[in-house]
């Protein structure tokens, strides 16, 4: 039976893509596959290599290199969170554990074909999002595994393929929590949650384009919405002077969905920009490879992604309408530092 199994890298970005790979650290322990999988073993060479850590915490290193090197099997899949544009890569498994002991750091390998790039957080449940909010490096994805292979799978839309799994799937049992509530996840499931609340069928197209106008005189922009199916491919124009007459004129277009936005889009705006003007494309997807190399290539051109809509969702909400606070609700919170045991 395929497992599904999650693990953070936060120490590697590219590399993993073009390489073609998953890696974890430690690289002090040596090569595992001579350790063996026995617990004991691991621990002891765990602790001789790094004498300082907690008694506590070298139990569940183990229980990560033992994963790493010993409980993925070829043919299963690997969910990675991709730390640089907060999106998720699905891969396979495709070898064994092998020990690069001439790499510079992260010396555990294991060989990856990644089967999909780029996919948008808003594509799956919050729940399966935390699940893989997971604080471990390498752990087991058991309670919404069907999310992830549904993806893997699709031919079409992958948010479809993620809510047809989810209504075939029986409810399963939470197992408990084995990690604490620290800054990084908290983080991310805020971001998790304000991303859920912007999407269909929280609200429509049109009430999509208001929140980005909303969002943008949050940021000092004076902004309306055009008026609806006759703005030809403009839904929102925004401009610094409160009358709208200094340039530049800034023109907005808004994508109310969590797919890939292609690059001919991104070129139909482009098109309605006269000499002096800007434009900016908001969506809650990404963009393809093709569409950022327009944006690379064209002064005055922003593509904004999930990611980036949230960012200025945070950096702008105490000057949010109330009706828009209430709508989607978030208040200041002490956490505990993530660094907090060291």
């Amino acid at each position: 039976m395929t497992s599904v199994w999650g693990i953070h890298n936060d120490a590697l970005t590219t590399e993993l893509i073009e390489g073609n790979f998953i890696s974890i650290g430690w690289d002090e322990v040596g090569d595992i596959s001579k350790i063996g999988p026995d617990r004991t073993a691991l621990k002891a060479a765990l602790a001789g290599a790094y004498p300082e850590a907690k008694r506590g915490s070298i139990p569940v290193q183990a229980g990560i290199l033992r994963r790493f090197a010993f409980d993925i099997q070829v043919g299963d899949v690997v969910v990675a969170p991709y730390r640089p544009d907060r999106t998720i890569n699905i891969g396979i498994a495709t070898g064994p554990y092998q020990f690069l002991a001439g790499a510079p750091s992260h010396r555990h390998h294991r060989p990856v074909e990644w089967k999909r790039l780029g996919v948008p957080r808003p594509v799956f449940t919050q729940a399966a999002l935390y699940e893989i909010g997971s604080a471990m490096t390498v752990f087991g994805i058991r309670n919404h595994p069907a999310e992830f292979l549904a993806v893997l799978r699709a031919e079409g839309d992958p948010e479809a393929a993620v809510n047809a799994a989810v209504q075939n799937t029986p409810p399963a049992e939470a197992e408990e929590a084995v990690d604490e509530p620290r800054v990084k996840r908290v983080n991310q499931y805020t971001r998790d949650f304000i991303l859920e609340q912007l999407k269909a069928p929280n609200l429509t197209h049109q009430e999509f384009e208001e929140f980005t106008a909303v969002l943008l005189r949050s940021l000092g922009y004076q902004a309306r919405v055009t008026p609806f199916s006759q703005d030809g491919g403009v839904d929102v124009v925004a401009h610094r002077d409160p009358l709208g007459v200094e340039p530049p004129l800034i023109k907005v277009q808004c994508k109310h969905h969590t797919g890939t936005i292609s690059s001919p889009e991104v070129s139909q705006l482009e098109g309605t920009r006269a000499a002096g003007e800007l434009a900016v494309f908001v969506t809650l997807g990404n963009y393809s490879k093709d569409a950022k190399s327009i944006e690379r290539q064209k002064q005055g051109l922003r593509l904004l992604d999930g990611e980036a809509v949230v960012d200025l969702f945070l950096s702008g909400y105490a000057a949010l309408p109330t009706e828009w606070r209430l709508r989607i609700p978030l208040t200041p919170l002490l956490v505990v530092n993530d660094g907090a045991d060291d």
